[in-house]
């Protein structure tokens, strides 16, 4: 189940990464951390997501809101995938670097 978590962080970052480059967003760095809950009875899929993106570098934040909500929404299948049972929440950080 950690490994879906590990799907999620990937796609989701690759897509960020895309966009935040399309966009010319000086952006230095890029980490993405998942937790999670899971359903107390089997199959125990995950109910509840919490994604927290890092960003390094000169972003704007309005930039970043938007690559997220875009990978979210349209282009990580992972994320539509999950979605279907779990709340997926998202957090940003900015870190100047």
């Amino acid at each position: 189940m950690e490994l879906v978590l590990l799907g999620l962080c990937g796609c989701t970052g690759y897509d960020v990464t895309s966009i935040l480059t399309k966009k010319r967003e000086p952006f230095t760095s890029l980490e993405v951390l998942a937790s999670a809950e899971r359903a107390p009875d089997p199959p125990a899929v995950y109910t509840k997501i919490k994604l927290i993106y890092k960003v390094g570098g000169k972003v704007s934040r309005k930039s970043v809101e938007d690559a997220v909500r875009l990978s979210e929404e349209k282009y990580c299948s992972v994320s539509a995938m999950l979605q279907k049972t779990a709340k997926i929440t998202t957090e940003i950080e900015l870190m100047e670097s």
